[in-house]
Parts: C-alpha cells; structure tokens; sequence
C-alpha cells in the first residue's frame, strides 16, 4: 500500500471517529464549531425578567431560553433571568423588576437587558452596568437616564392582578434595540459545549432536588426537583411537586443541563424586603448533565466577567449543547439521588 494512501485512510477514520464520539477529545476549536450551530455564538442575546409567583404561573417561553437563572427574591419567591440567544420567543412572561443581583448576573451575558421597571437605587446601579437596558418603564427619580422602551402588552387572563400580566417577545425586543441603535453583534452564550454522551455512557443520578430556602422565608411551592430522562438524556423540571409546563405549549420544560451554585444569600436587608445574592467571586458549584452528578466550582471575577464553571479537576465544564438552567442557592439546599 503507498504511503499516502495510508495516509488519507487514517485522516478519514480520524474525522469518523471524532463524528461519532464528541466526548472523547473536545478542542477549543470544536466547541467553537458547536456553538456556532447551535446559533449561540456571535449575537447579543436578549436577557429577560420573569416572574416565579404563583399568580404567574404557567409561565410563557422559558422553554427556549438557551440559559434560565433562578434566584430567590422578596419573601421567598423566586424570579428568572431568561437568556435568548440561539432562538426566539414570540411570548415571554410575565415581566417583572429588576434588582442589583438579577442585573448582575443578566450583565455576564452582555445582553439587551429587558425588566419592568426598578426602584429608583437600582436603576442608578443598572445604568452604572453599562448594560444596553430594555426597561417597560421610565426612572422618574432622576437618578439615572433610563427610560421606558421595551414593548409589552398585558393578557388580563392571566390575573386579577395587574403586575401579573406583562409579556413582550424577544422579536419586538431586538426590533426596538435596532430601532434605537444598539449594536446586536456580540459574544452569545459564554459557556463550552459538546454533544451528547452516548446513552451506554451515561449514568444513573435520576433526581435533582434543589431548595431556595433561606432563614428568613421558605415557603411551600418553590421547592424544585429535575427529573432525569435517559431516553432524552435530559431533565424534566417540576416545582411545588408540579410539572413546570408552559402556558401556551402546555408541555413540561425539559432541560439539558442543571447546574447549581451555592453562595451567600442574605436578607430581607431593608423594609422593602431586598434580598442581596452575591454573583461573583468563587463558590461549590453542582453540575448535572448526561444523567451524572460533577463536584466543582465556579467562578466570576468581576460584575463584567462571565461565569465559568469548573469541575473537581480544574477543567472547565462542558455543557451538552442546549439549554441550561442555574439556580443559585446557599449551602445544604441541593441532593440528588
């Protein structure tokens, strides 16, 4: 055989292997190659506020966010950072405010951020973000130059209430940011991702429980559990022992990745009820993907600085291609089995 057929022979079952078996050697280059078609890389992903209270619920388009935060809020309720990078969502909500730490972490996306409003503090703390801000509402206190841009409508259906109705749509987002000048190149979504394990590879964690108590408030239906599906090789989400489904689908949000990261929460901090979360830094970190459980970390240098999320050898994780949901908790509120 001549050499150089022998050598083309091995480049072909070189490429075949590295096809079939995304797993097993994952260079800077294909991870690269792996965002780019999951439409992760390269835009300004749209960071949206949603709500987590009862009245709220189902909620509409969480389902397609690339990256969900859940973090917990006044009175033990939590509320979202929906992340939008790789698709849209035509209905997202309920919108709700803002505060310093929800911002934070919309801020390591370096997104067009969208919220209803804040109070007048936390506008003057968002504007110092440098975030491009999709606000539904003006900061009438003078303390910053935020004014009221996002398009929204309200559904009266969902509630009595009206804090409860507000929706917009990541489509009328990125119209208004281009209407108003906002640049929609950027880094997408700043986490490596592969491919799936192959199901002979992956392992028998089937059940993620994760609480957002803290010691002043810890109520009933806010206690999440992720359900693995090895069919799937993904994690079907319920809360209060409820399937979380979506209001228009109906059907239960599956996820691909569940990570957790354990830091300090403390609160309530002033009369209003405020919660602060500490968003950077370093902390024990969780991370659930292809049915297995990795000890580990993460990290964040500064409020400009992505997160990233490294396992027990010092690597940084990679997340299968998909969607991801974070919660952020304080220590001893995660257990899997």
């Amino acid at each position: 055989m001549k050499k150089s057929t022998l050598i083309i022979i091995v480049a072909v079952l070189v490429a075949v292997l590295l096809a079939s078996s995304a797993l097993v050697i994952i260079p800077g280059g294909v991870k690269d190659i792996i965002r780019q078609q999951a439409g992760m890389a390269n835009v300004r992903p749209i960071a949206i506020m949603v709500e987590n209270s009862f009245a709220a619920r189902p909620q509409s388009g969480l389902y397609l966010a690339d990256v969900v935060f859940e973090v917990v809020d006044e009175y033990g309720i939590t509320r979202f950072v929906a992340v939008y990078a790789s698709q849209d969502a035509g209905i997202v909500g309920p919108v709700r405010s803002s505060r310093p730490y929800y911002a934070e972490i919309a801020k390591s996306f370096d997104p067009v951020y969208g919220f209803f409003g804040t109070y007048p503090q936390n506008y003057a703390y968002i504007q110092s973000l440098g975030m491009y801000t999709m606000s539904a509402m003006t900061d009438g206190s003078g303390l910053s130059n935020i004014v009221g841009l996002m398009p929204y409508w309200r559904d009266s259906s969902r509630s009595k209430a009206i804090e409860h109705t507000a929706l917009t749509s990541t489509v009328k987002i990125k119209e208004k940011s281009q209407a108003v000048g906002y640049p929609m190149e950027g880094n997408g979504i700043p986490f490596n991702y592969k491919g799936d394990a192959d199901e002979g590879c992956r392992g028998g964690v089937n059940n993620v429980y994760i609480d957002f108590g803290t010691p002043a408030y810890s109520p009933n239906g806010f206690n999440v559990n992720f359900k693995y599906d090895r069919a799937s090789n993904s994690y079907l989400r319920y809360q209060g022992g409820k399937a979380h489904v979506d209001h228009e689908t109906g059907a239960i949000i599956s996820v691909k990745n569940v990570v957790v990261l354990i830091t300090d929460i403390e609160g309530p901090i002033d009369q209003y009820k405020h919660m602060n979360v500490r968003t950077t830094g370093s902390g024990q970190a969780f991370y659930f993907i292809d049915g297995n459980a990795v000890e580990g970390t993460w990290e964040r240098g500064g409020v400009a600085d992505a997160f990233r999320f490294i396992d027990g050898s010092g690597n940084e994780v990679a997340l299968n291609a998909g969607n991801t949901w974070v919660s952020m908790v304080m220590p001893g509120k995660v257990v899997w089995e």
